[in-house]
């Protein structure tokens, strides 16, 4: 090969690079730029070689400049940069992450002639980074994720879940009691991941029966059975790249799931009537309430079909076993509910309804918390909501032991103050030990230490 052809094979190389490839003199003066440095900064060849590297404006110069008494720039200073996250300016003036790798140019006498950079936008990498942080901090916040709000430990660790499973493509199940929030995960996962602009469909297992669920989730094709009068296509086509949620899919009959398994292993469906194969790009997210192991043991759910769909496995906790959320979700239904049903001159909540809340089992976990409130603003004429608002079940519940005069409750509690009693009292019962104190509550060592500093304990 002459050099010629290898100067032009190698030029090919650098072209065909995705990494934006930027190289400089010694004095910093761009000499050479392959055509992904135009699509990731902005700045075509032609208006941008001769023009000094500052043009990018480079976080990493930015602080290097902040030394006077040394070269200003990081990479002949140091000789090298390996992949260093840094900021540069795009030509339209938006800031854009970049990793970043380089190297000095040096010739046979090891005089240094210039350096060489590599560019990676790393752009999508930190927006779904920043994406992952805004639903943490508003499951933190409490406000805009109902169903899985909490701040016990057993739901942070859900919330870890939750993130994790969003950046794999591996099928999802999520168990949990009815009610205790496994759609509203199911969503947070698509909404969180790289599918999230892509559909979230979702099938309810136990709705239909066998042969309308199967029309339901593959399609069918017209004439394939009385009523199919025009081809349709199934959710798994509908769902693109995006997911499907197959909720309660512990009710599947033993032939669905074998046909769901063909789906999991082949990434193909067909259309009932029709034999031909047609590829589906969505990710699988299942959930159930009952539990699949026994369910395999008895031979009513397929074992194979069972490891498919097991892979990341997440568990939602019932209320009964996190009660140190309820003054979490009592807060947001009730600012919810007070917001929706107009009546702005109920202020709180008894303290000794406050009470019920905390001894009730919930059986029917937060949806059913949520239903209580709904009642309570139905009933409630008054500035508080007192036992009397909440619905029958609870009130008559076995922990509950009457309502005497005595223990009336006190008419200017609302949430904030009962929250900060019950924090103070649990500090005292662990002698100030936060630890402990987050133990008693069921909540985590965090949420105790944001508690303190919101309501200046």
């Amino acid at each position: 090969m002459s050099e010629h052809e290898l100067n032009r094979y190698w030029k090919t190389v650098v072209e065909t690079l995705q990494d934006g490839i930027m190289i400089v003199d010694t004095a910093g003066i761009i000499v050479f730029v392959n055509t992904a440095f135009e699509r990731i900064t902005g700045y075509l060849q032609d208006e941008i070689i001769g023009q000094p590297c500052t043009i990018l404006n480079c976080s990493l110069c930015k602080v290097s400049r902040q030394c006077d008494d040394c070269n200003w720039c990081v990479l002949f200073r140091e000789g090298w940069m390996n992949n260093t996250q840094c900021t540069i300016v795009h030509k339209n003036g938006t800031p854009r992450p970049i990793l970043k790798n380089a190297s000095i140019l040096t010739g046979e006498d090891d005089r240094v002639l210039g350096a060489v950079e590599t560019l990676t936008d790393i752009s999508a990498i930190v927006e779904k980074d920043a994406k992952i942080e805004g639903f943490r901090k508003a499951l933190e916040s409490m406000e805009s994720f109902q169903g899985i709000i909490g701040s016990s430990s057993a739901m942070q660790q859900v919330f870890d879940l939750v993130a994790n499973a969003a950046q794999s493509d591996a099928p999802v199940i999520i168990y949990g009691e009815s009610g205790t929030g496994k759609e509203m995960v199911a969503r947070a996962i698509h909404e969180i991941s790289d599918r999230g602009k892509e559909p979230y469909i979702k099938v309810n297992c136990a709705a239909l029966n066998e042969s309308i669920l199967e029309s339901e989730l593959f399609g069918h094709v017209k004439g394939a059975f009385t009523g199919a009068v025009y081809d349709r296509e199934g959710k798994f086509e509908a769902a693109g790249n995006g997911d499907i949620f197959l909720d309660e899919i512990g009710d599947l009959s033993l032939s669905t799931q074998v046909k769901l398994l063909r789906v999991l292993e082949e990434k193909v469906v067909e259309r009932v009537g029709e034999n031909r194969s047609i590829d589906i790009g969505a990710r699988i997210i299942t959930a159930t309430n009952r539990d699949l192991r026994s369910l395999v043991a008895q031979g009513r759910f397929r074992e194979d079909f069972y490891y498919r769909i097991n892979v990341i496995p997440i568990w939602i906790p019932p209320l009964r076993e996190r009660i140190g959320d309820i003054p979490l979700l009592a807060e947001a239904f009730f600012r919810r509910i007070r917001l929706k049903s107009g009546k702005e001159f109920i202020q709180g909540i008894s303290s000794q309804a406050f009470e019920l809340l905390t001894r009730y089992p919930w059986p029917g976990n937060v949806r059913e918390l949520k239903s209580a409130f709904e009642f309570a603003f139905v009933t409630c004429r008054e500035p508080m909501i007192k036992p009397a608002h909440l619905p029958m079940n609870i009130t008559t519940h076995e922990n509950f032991s009457g309502s005497s005069p005595a223990a009336e409750p006190s008419m200017g509690e609302d949430l904030d103050s009962i929250k900060r009693t019950r924090l103070v009292k649990a500090l005292d019962q662990a002698m100030g030990n936060k630890t402990r104190a987050a133990k008693i509550l069921g909540l985590s060592r965090t949420s105790v230490w944001n508690q303190m500093k919101r309501y200046g304990i």
